[in-house]
């Protein structure tokens, strides 16, 4: 391939959610209500667990760090997919998607492996309740907090990096609402084997080493509960796992109905559809699944609300 042969892209466009004109400004509303319902419900959570004195356990600390992880993701992509249902020309320059890309790619990351390390939390508290402050200290949650962020900071920046060094130089429009791998990849004129080879290893090894985390300590979970004696202790330690198994099984199945899917029954359209739901609808629906079913969280809003009349 001779260098001159082809201009290389400087920016992209993006198609969008749906490219029919008369849904652009339905679906600007549906999403506006859904990203202020994200801010919302995530900066609820966030400050409810930042200045409440009975929040301040390790199962809250990693709640919060879930919700701003799920307010970042959502950031990255519903102002600019918001924009776009505005706008005729839904243009996006080449550095702003590689930046895009990465930060969905940190925060998605970061969420995959926070839900695992809540799984070993509850795992922890359940399963060896006397060691629970020992095991889960302060100085121990904030490594893996911060080994989480690391970690996913490192593989947006690889992946991303191999994304970028490839050439694009025939089409410049992107059948997606942001600037997402797949999509990215099918525009590519260079041989796209390496990069593709990174992304599945990468995107096998998390999920997967995730999904063995959840399933490892929920299983103990399930065996500790059924030796209980006690109906109310039963009771009391299935409550304390009823909302994060909620938000595992909604997150990780949609993850694994994307990636399981027979290759001959893919379809961007059917990608678009998934990436919605564990783009913005899941970073929604969490602060919904922590606060209504969590007595502590909905006792914790009360005392705010009476403190701030």
């Amino acid at each position: 391939m001779a260098p001159g042969n082809f201009t290389q892209i400087t920016e992209f466009v993006l198609v969008g959610v749906s490219d029919r004109p008369d849904l652009q400004m339905p679906l600007f509303f549906v999403f506006l209500v859904i990203y202020g319902l994200t801010v919302a419900g995530n900066l609820g959570i966030i400050t409810l667990t930042s200045v409440d004195s009975q929040l301040q356990t390790p199962m809250y600390f990693f709640l919060r760090h879930l919700a701003i992880i799920n307010l970042g993701d959502s950031t990255v992509i519903s102002p600019k997919m918001l924009f776009n249902f505005l706008v005729k020309e839904k243009t996006t320059l080449y550095y702003e998607c590689a930046t895009q890309l990465g930060g969905f790619l940190v925060f998605i990351v970061a969420e995959v492996f926070t839900l695992a390390v809540m799984a070993y939390d509850h795992y922890v508290a359940i399963c060896n309740p006397l060691l629970y402050m020992v095991v889960v200290s302060p100085q121990i949650c904030l490594s893996l907090v911060s080994l989480t962020y690391l970690y996913s900071f490192s593989t947006a920046l690889v992946v991303s990096s191999c994304i970028f060094s490839l050439s694009f130089c025939s089409s410049n429009v992107i059948n997606h609402f942001f600037c997402d791998i797949v999509p990215l990849l099918t525009l590519s004129c260079s041989d796209t084997y390496l990069p593709e080879t990174i992304v599945f290893i990468s995107a096998a090894t998390n999920l997967v080493l995730s999904l063995i985390i959840v399933l490892v300590s929920y299983f103990n979970i399930v065996l500790s509960i059924l030796r209980m004696h006690s109906s109310e202790g039963r009771k009391k330690a299935f409550s304390t796992c009823a909302s994060h198994m909620m938000a595992v099984t909604v997150f990780y199945g949609t993850l694994l109905f994307m990636y399981l899917q027979p290759q001959t029954n893919y379809s961007l359209d059917t990608d678009k559809i998934a990436s919605v739901f564990y783009t913005l609808v899941i970073p929604m629906l969490n602060p919904m699944i922590y606060s209504l079913r969590n007595k502590d969280v909905k006792a914790a809003l009360q005392r705010f609300l009476k403190n701030s009349c």
